[in-house]
């Protein structure tokens, strides 16, 4: 495969040359390519005034990467709704579609497209799908070894809850087919539904949510306890009515395994309760629920020991006091393999709540997610800024890093 130096270098060329002699399929390969062989997650094709900004989010950080004249832009446009089978005549109303695209060497990988109109015309993001053969296992994905313990513990009871929760891009996904792959055997029928199917997974069945054909994850997961699962996997929980019949899904013998936008472990249980979920019926099914965000790793050729200053320790010692302890810690000051970023791939920091009575109680008695947290704690669970204190002190990452994301 081409590296990134030769293949900007093609890019460049190629936009160097007068509009109507540029190859609008070349074009398009080469930005694909260009950002597959960048790592990146996501490719951004932003329109403005008087030319288009191509941006690569790598290791979740958006960077600017180059940008290409107007009069391309509907063409360039058009050769993705193409490829991706969408209708090249409409221009105003978003569309999603999805295409494989070939890499040198033969490597086939996938591309999730969105095109949203704007003031400048119709905005790109394509999203870079991992081959499903590269899904991690939970062993790859940054749980200490109580956390993991406990996960283990959770996915192989029958029945139950198990819920993956954080905003939007902290890899709660990720962690979901990582249990999914570990419970896969052929003893067990596991079907999900999601929305959209981020891998096609064999020896699971996979149902796509498509509101305009009625198919919502509430219905979706009405017709899957129609189909005998013994496991169940559904993309999101949004509303009360799918929250309702998880609940009950796990409650009659199917393990359910789901996802919640929240900020952390305790905050789930007050927001199905919200959800109109009887405090009993979430007392007496979650197992277990996963907290998470994503922190970038310090690149392994440049790391260097850095020494927190006395200044730095004070303003911190409110975060995790206990933890600060020893003074030397990581900095990636940048280099070649990492773009000078000064890092290079993500893991996840992480707060693992296995509920036990006294949690069960506090949730029937519907306390707050505070109270929840503190018992918790008690109970020996780590809260994410304490695992990503721990991870920077380890040198996996940066207290700067774990900063960001605290206050993100």
């Amino acid at each position: 495969m081409r590296n990134i130096k030769s293949l900007k270098t093609t890019l460049d060329e190629q936009l160097a040359r007068a509009a109507n002699q540029i190859s609008i399929i070349e074009l398009v390969d080469l930005i694909v390519e260009f950002a597959y062989v960048s790592r990146a997650s996501d490719i951004h094709l932003e329109p403005a005034d008087d030319k288009v900004m191509a941006r690569l989010r790598i290791d979740g950080i958006l960077h600017d990467a180059f940008f290409f004249a107007k009069e391309l832009q509907d063409e360039v446009v058009s050769r993705i709704k193409v490829l991706s089978g969408l209708k090249t005549d409409i221009h105003h109303s978003p569309q999603d579609g999805r295409f494989k695209a070939k890499m040198e060497g033969g490597r086939e990988i996938d591309i999730r497209v969105s095109i949203a109109p704007t003031y400048y015309g119709e905005n790109v993001v394509m999203r870079i799908l991992a081959e499903a053969a590269q899904i991690f296992t939970l062993d790859d994905l940054g749980f200490s070894k109580d956390q993991l313990a406990a996960v283990h513990k959770a996915i192989l009871k029958p029945y139950g809850m198990i819920l993956a929760n954080g905003p939007t891009g902290s890899g709660k996904s990720t962690t979901l087919y990582a249990m999914i792959k570990k419970l896969n055997t052929k003893e067990v029928s596991i079907i999900t539904v999601e929305d959209p199917i981020e891998y096609s997974i064999p020896g699971i069945t996979q149902m796509q949510v498509n509101v305009q054909a009625g198919l919502t994850f509430a219905s979706g997961l009405r017709s899957i306890l129609r189909q005998d699962p013994n496991i169940i996997m559904v993309g999101e929980i949004r509303d009360s009515e799918t929250a309702n019949i998880a609940v009950n899904a796990a409650l009659t013998g199917h393990l359910m395994l789901s996802t919640l936008h929240t900020n952390d472990a305790a905050t789930t249980f007050p927001r199905l309760i919200d959800m109109g979920v009887p405090p009993f019926l979430v007392a007496s099914t979650v197992n277990v629920v996963i907290a998470q965000r994503l922190v970038r790793v310090v690149c392994p050729s440049c790391r260097k020991a850095r020494t927190l200053s006395i200044a730095e320790l004070k303003s911190l010692s409110s975060i995790a006091k206990e933890l600060l302890v020893d003074k030397v810690y990581t900095v990636g000051p940048g280099c070649n393999d990492c773009d000078h970023t000064g890092y290079k791939s993500r893991i996840g920091i992480h707060e693992v709540l296995e509920i036990n009575d006294d949690i069960r109680s506090l949730i029937v008695g519907r306390a707050d997610a505070n109270q929840i947290k503190q018992q918790a704690v008690k109970n020996g669970m780590k809260t994410m800024i304490e695992d990503g204190v721990l991870k920077a002190h380890a040198g996996v990452t940066t207290i700067e890093e774990i900063l960001r994301i605290i206050y993100e």
